[in-house]
Parts: structure tokens; sequence; C-alpha cells
């Protein structure tokens, strides 16, 4: 009679869940603490998730309950009212580079050519991908703490602008400020 191999510690992270209202929803990170009483020990869990439509708007929230399913329903619910939309270059990356931090954590989010991926790791991946952005590098500078890194990814997107909002607020036009964009010429595509 074969068992079926357990989960260990901290396999249980990026855990995916479709919500009912197109929202995608992933455990960053779960963290159990212990309160030493008289009886013994009372454990309580602290659960991190990212909510997502894949559209631009992303949110986050943290939960703590005594139970895990609890704790993660609580951060879900807190996650999904502090969304914010994030502008994005054709549906796919970031219009330009951007930095972030919160306390000791720091990231950089940079935009990408089509076809390179999410380059990121842990809770800046979940961000990413609930986001639905599927061309950026990331580099997480500084605290590996899961909660500081995903507030200063969000500190990060908060930043963001696209073109058309600069313009407008410069009163100039998008094509000013992004320049002509002209075919190369037959030298310049015969040395690329």
């Amino acid at each position: 009679m074969a068992r079926e191999p357990r989960e260990g510690r901290g396999r249980e992270r990026n855990r995916e869940r479709e919500s009912g209202d197109d929202l995608m929803d992933k455990l960053v990170s779960i963290n159990r603490v212990a309160k030493v009483v008289k009886g013994g020990r009372r454990f309580a869990f602290a659960a991190l998730v990212v909510v997502g439509d894949q559209k631009g708007r992303v949110g986050y929230g943290a939960g703590k309950a005594r139970e895990v399913p609890e704790a993660i329903r609580k951060a879900t619910e807190r996650a999904k009212r502090t969304m914010i939309r994030v502008p994005m270059r054709e549906g796919r990356t970031l219009h330009h580079d951007v930095e972030g931090r919160f306390g000791a954590g720091a990231v950089v989010l940079r935009s990408a050519p089509a076809g390179t991926g999410i380059i990121a790791g842990g809770p800046l991946r979940a961000v990413f991908e609930t986001l639905g952005l599927g061309d950026v590098v990331a580099k997480s500078l500084g605290s590996r703490n899961p909660h500081n890194m995903v507030k200063a990814t969000f500190a990060a997107l908060q930043h963001c602008t696209n073109p058309r909002s600069v313009a407008q607020r410069r009163g100039k036009k998008v094509s000013d400020l992004l320049g002509r964009r002209e075919a190369p010429s037959a030298q310049e595509a015969a040395d690329a």
C-alpha cells in the first residue's frame, strides 16, 4: 500500500484559485505563530494573498486566524478591497522601468520585449501573474520578507504611468513624448 507523499513545510505557497467574479487569487505565504499560555501553546496562522483579474487590476491582503482557511479567506477579502489599476503596454508589459521601496524591501521592475516571460522570484511572480503581465523583469533588493517584497512591488506599480496621461498632464502630444517611429533604413537593416 503506497502512501501519497505529504507536502512539506512551505510547499503550499503559490496555490491558485479562481474566484467567482473573474478574479484569480494566489497564496503567497502562510506563517504559523505560537503563543505560549499556561496550558501549552496556542497556534494561529497568518496568510498573505494576492488577487487580480489578469487585465490590469491587482490587490494584496493579509489575514490572521486560528485556522488556515479562515486566514486565507480574510486575506482574500482584504485584497479585493485594496485593488489598484496598473497601466500596461500592449496588455503584456510595463510602459517604463520603475523602482519601489517599502521598509527594508526594494524592487526594480523593468519592461521587457515580447517573449521574455516573467523573470521574477516568489512573491513578485505571484503579483505579476495575477496582474496579467506577460513580459517583465524584476529584481528584489534588500529584504526577502514576502510582506515587504509585495508592498514594495505595489509601491512601484502605483508609480507606473502611461504616455497618454503624461502627455495630457504636460499639454503635449503622445508622439512628441515618444518620438516618431521611423522604419529602419536599408543600411540599418543590413547591419542588424
